[in-house]
């Protein structure tokens, strides 16, 4: 599974103090929510490959994988999985196709327009992504929820786009349910650029401890991987609008 390029990046100190951005910030937070409501109905728009890949990162260690393209039936997307799991683990005992798609639950357009009135943002500077520019905010719900999962970390918002290229935080709940024991909380995700004006996710990983039966806490990563996308030919396929661009480019 091909991973995007090495990125240097400068960690965020808990309270940055920036000057301002080119563009106001309600003004970014704004464009970036609209945006992010077109970004919601594109992602309908297209199938994909989908790979994931659950490894132990001990030696000796194995892997999870299962890989498979993505259909929608009676408005709903699908996952048809056509490689099936075939489990090396040597510590742990995921071994199902439920186990895998367990994983995979990971919200991606969570900063509608409806969603921005549950957050805070903080501005935290200016950061180049390969050859992007992008204003960096710290998110955090204005208070948790015991229904739906809010999210909490940092987003990269392209400086002509305006358009959230890249996320790193985790999804709460104010009381998570008991049994869960999921190993993974914080997610990276990165999303590629399609037909110039829709950003899709296209990359997430995650890192945490997943316990073994005999009670060691054994680290592990997680890979998801999607490719292959194409336009969905059926009739009933949504058609977004072109997403709402910047009035003002920052300077290059």
């Amino acid at each position: 599974m091909e991973v995007p390029p090495t990125i240097n990046i400068k960690r965020l100190p808990s309270v940055p103090h920036p000057g301002p951005p080119p563009i106001p910030e309600q003004e970014i937070i704004q464009r970036f929510a609209a945006n992010e409501d077109v970004m919601r109905k594109a992602y309908d728009l297209y199938t994909y490959t989908q790979a994931v890949r659950f490894e132990e990162e001990t030696n000796p260690g194995g892997m999870l994988t299962a890989t498979g393209a993505t259909y929608f039936k009676d408005g709903e997307r699908y996952w048809n999985v056509t490689k099936e799991p075939a489990p090396t683990l040597t510590a742990l005992r995921y071994t199902t196709l439920q186990d895998v798609m367990g994983m995979t639950q990971v919200p991606y357009f969570f900063l509608t327009t409806e969603d921005i009135p549950n957050y805070n943002f903080l501005y935290a500077g200016e950061q180049q992504i390969d050859q992007i520019n992008t204003y960096v905010f710290q998110v955090k719900p204005k208070q948790l929820s015991r229904r739906q999962r809010f999210f909490e970390g940092v987003i990269w918002v392209d400086d002509h786009d305006l358009a959230i290229v890249r996320t790193w935080g985790k999804f709460e709940l104010l009381v998570e349910p008991s049994g869960e024991n999921m190993p993974f909380t914080m997610y990276e995700t990165y999303r590629q650029n399609f037909e110039d004006k829709y950003w899709l996710p296209t990359y997430t990983t995650s890192e945490g401890e997943a316990v073994a039966p005999d009670g060691a806490k054994v680290p592990v990563k997680l890979i998801i991987r999607a490719t292959d996308f194409k336009r969905r030919t059926d009739p009933d396929a949504p058609i977004p609008p072109v997403p709402v661009q910047a009035a003002v480019s920052a300077p290059k």
